[in-house]
């Protein structure tokens, strides 16, 4: 009798998740762009921005019922992989590579000063992260295996190189994907951890580099996206872009800060690009197969969506979860 008891509530438990899942879907919005959307900040349930090719920056006071779109002047060939927001005046853009670009508005967008050039031979910004108003980190490409580092204190409005020889130096075919402007995320109140890909896939936390069982080997393979809920628990996605459905090590899960990692039981649904903490359970990822939801600590994943996305971010002040990709996706989770 206690055997059935058991195993009963043990499929109640598994219907329940199932049913959580598919309660879950992606609302389509309408941005008014058709540019490709990799840059996305969302402040509050209200207020959203984004950014990605052709210079385009896009901006939601409403939830995402109407955008103002915009085109930055002066940089309409740039490509703004990562966008940091604080409020609906004031946001930092980063333009990726050749020369690479941070800008900075105060007033909604209506104009934007830049606060970082820098015209090095191979510079490829990747992702900014920030850990409260004041204080952010931007990550960019190796040079000669050493990753770019540079750092603000004023809220973007100057930033400031690491030293080359503090540096963090990478293997030859090891890189970063400006995929999602989520390869680098706060760990603590001062730290920050990043990922890598290419040859070579790896966590980067305080002066360790562990390996990761994420698909590498190649330039189009390995993490795309870190996660993390807290001090031990994170969440890595990646996989090959080339190979967009192929599931084979695509995501992995550490609950000990790193020392140690496993698998899903039932991973996400091919390369995903980013993957966001939601709440309690549940996580998000998605790629260009689709969306996908975990509501156990990432071991089992549900595709709620066939829709590609690039990136997925959940509100900072708030309990939205909005996504966009190419062609000027834009959507937003509902329950």
């Amino acid at each position: 009798m206690y055997f059935k008891t058991k195993i009963f509530f043990y499929a109640m438990a598994l219907l329940n998740g199932f049913t959580n899942a598919n309660a879950q879907t992606i609302q389509l919005l309408n941005s008014g762009t058709t540019a490709s959307i990799r840059g996305l900040s969302v402040v509050s349930d209200k207020v959203v921005w984004i950014s990605g090719s052709g210079g385009t920056v896009g901006k939601s006071t409403d939830g995402g019922a109407t955008w103002k779109m915009m085109q930055v002047k002066g940089f309409e060939k740039a490509d703004f992989r990562d966008i940091e927001a604080f409020d609906a005046k004031t946001a930092v853009i980063m333009a990726i590579a050749e020369p690479a670009y941070i800008l900075r508005t105060s007033d909604g967008g209506d104009s934007w000063q830049t606060v970082y050039e820098n015209k090095t031979k191979g510079m490829f910004l990747d992702a900014m992260e920030f850990w409260n108003e004041q204080s952010g980190i931007v990550i960019g490409d190796p040079i000669e295996n050493k990753v770019f580092i540079a750092r603000t204190f004023d809220g973007g409005k100057k930033w400031q190189e690491l030293p080359p020889q503090n540096y963090p130096v990478t293997d030859s075919g090891e890189a970063f994907f400006a995929s999602s402007g989520t390869n680098v995320r706060k760990l603590s109140k001062q730290e920050a951890v990043f990922i890598s890909g290419g040859t070579k896939s790896r966590l980067f936390i305080r002066d360790n580099k562990i390996d990761l069982p994420i698909m590498q080997g190649k330039n189009s393979t390995g993490a795309n996206s870190i996660a993390i809920k807290n001090n031990h628990t994170f969440i890595i996605v990646g996989g090959d872009f080339m190979a967009k459905e192929d599931t084979t090590q695509n995501c992995c899960i550490t609950t000990d800060g790193g020392k140690t990692f496993t698998s899903p039981a039932t991973p996400p649904h091919g390369y995903r690009s980013c993957v966001e903490y939601i709440d309690k359970n549940t996580w998000l990822s998605c790629g260009l197969t689709g969306v996908d939801v975990s509501n156990d600590e990432g071991n089992n994943w549900q595709l709620i969506s066939k829709e590609g996305f690039h990136v997925c971010r959940k509100a900072k002040k708030g309990n939205a979860v909005f996504l966009a990709g190419s062609g000027g996706r834009i959507g937003k989770l509902s329950n």
